[in-house]
């Protein structure tokens, strides 16, 4: 923030200003009031967005199949390697169903061969005028039965195949193993929740700004969204350590709420952020010629806001301001003031 710098420019302009006595009618009050002209200055600003953190990759470990758990071979809060078993179900019935199906394939492919042995045979026999050709018809029927026999049987051995695969439930990528609900030798249905798996290396951080926020920010905005950074203020206040930048944002309005969505992304080296944290984004904007004033010199009436002027002929006047925003100790003007306004400055 640029605060310090625009308190002393404002307190230089308090010693440069003369003192105003105030006067009800014919009636001189014998107070001086210290005056001061309002200030322009580039300056900046910072607002809060309440936001929702989670992992770069969060994804649900699911069993694929029924049965006992055999083996957990990680822990909670582990690091993993993608490809890393991670569990393993009982799988000696898969096993048997897939030696199972691996003999219906090679008695389907045995046959498949005699089908086409036979066929070949009919038409030698079928050129030498010695069967008719309805016998070579029926052989080749017989053998293109055969072959869909020998595709079903490999269908069945690799359905076999994947099945026992899902016996061992691996990695999908690195990550933190979190919570384990069910332990070794429980038994699991098709479906049942494993554990979660969260890639922690950067963290997207979601937060909504209003309509009239967003014209705002897009109208002294011109580059890139990554060109905007951003911090995280975690839940005990403090920064995060690196800062963000503003990766995209949803392409409309909610109906239900007025906001659109943000989304910033921040490194995360120290692993400090988790999936599920929650935090502020802090978003700083830069204002270029404001007319800032100290909030001292303002008073409220019935949700109005006020300063005195002193007028030409050094009369005090209660005058109306229209603040645009606040910051630290002071108010950028939106309307009801000018650079030659004497305003009391408390």
């Amino acid at each position: 923030m640029k605060t310090p710098k625009i308190l002393f420019a404002i307190a230089l302009s308090l010693f440069a200003c003369r003192q105003a006595s105030e006067t009800k009618g014919n009636e001189h009050v014998d107070n001086h009031f210290p005056i001061f002209f309002p200030v322009v200055k580039d300056t900046s600003y910072h607002t809060d967005y309440i936001a929702d953190v989670h992992s770069l990759q969060h994804v649900e470990i699911r069993s694929r199949i029924g049965g006992y758990i055999e083996g957990i071979y990680v822990d909670e809060g582990q690091d993993v390697k993608k490809g890393q078993l991670l569990f393993s179900l009982t799988s000696q019935g898969y096993k048997e169903e897939l030696m199972k199906a691996k003999a219906q394939h090679k008695s389907a492919v045995a046959e498949a061969k005699k089908a086409e042995m036979n066929y070949y045979n009919a038409k030698l026999l079928a050129d030498k005028e010695v069967i008719a050709n309805t016998e070579v018809e029926m052989a080749k029927a017989e053998l293109e039965a055969m072959n869909a026999q020998v595709e079903r049987a490999r269908s069945q051995m690799v359905s076999a195949q994947l099945a026992l695969s899902y016996t061992q439930i691996k990695a999908p990528f690195n990550g933190v193993i979190n919570r384990i609900p069910n332990k070794k030798g429980s038994l699991i249905d098709e479906g049942t929740l494993l554990t979660t798996l969260s890639d922690n290396r950067e963290m997207f951080a979601y937060f909504n700004m209003s309509e009239r926020e967003f014209l705002e920010f897009w109208t002294y905005h011109n580059g890139p969204l990554k060109d905007i950074d951003v911090e995280l203020i975690l839940a005990n206040n403090r920064k995060h350590t690196t800062k963000g930048y503003v990766e995209t944002m949803e392409g409309e309005v909610a109906k239900e709420t007025g906001t659109i969505a943000f989304r910033a992304r921040f490194k995360n080296p120290e692993n400090t952020l988790k999936h599920g944290a929650s935090g502020k984004i802090r978003m700083t904007k830069r204002l270029k010629d404001a007319l800032i004033i100290p909030q001292k010199s303002t008073f409220e009436i019935q949700d109005q806001t006020y300063v005195f002027v002193l007028d030409s002929v050094d009369k005090v006047h209660m005058q109306s301001v229209i603040p645009k925003y606040r910051l630290p100790h002071l108010y950028v003007i939106d309307k009801g003031l000018s650079l030659h306004d004497r305003v009391i400055y408390e």
